[in-house]
């Protein structure tokens, strides 16, 4: 996950304090993983839109994931697992590219 943004960076990026990031990643708002052996928690990018803001479809599959009782280190590899059979999208990519029922059918199979 080494594309994966830090709380600072997106301090310094967005203007919002590292306190409110990290409240965002306890309350499952926002999309973490903590890498083996590291103590910093890593944001994947793409969850977030041009603005900095959590993408809604995002938003969504956050939500489903806490209903689900999901961990972030679970989301975070469901999300990456490959969408189907044939090509190379992820559910990731499936999911940002609005077919969100289908990553949410995904979760609740979790």
């Amino acid at each position: 996950m080494t594309e994966a943004l830090s709380a600072s960076w997106l301090s310094t990026k967005w203007g919002v304090d590292t306190v409110m990031i990290n409240a965002m990643r306890r309350a499952g708002e926002l999309l973490a993983v903590r890498p083996a052996g590291s103590h910093e928690w890593r944001f994947p990018p793409w969850q977030f839109g041009p603005d900095g803001t959590v993408r809604p479809e995002v938003a969504r599959a956050l939500a489903a994931a806490r209903q689900r009782g999901l961990r972030p280190e679970e989301l975070h590899a469901l999300l990456e697992r490959r969408s189907g059979i044939t090509g190379g999208a992820r559910l990731r990519d499936e999911l940002l590219a609005g077919r969100v029922d289908h990553v949410l059918a995904a979760i609740s199979a979790a």
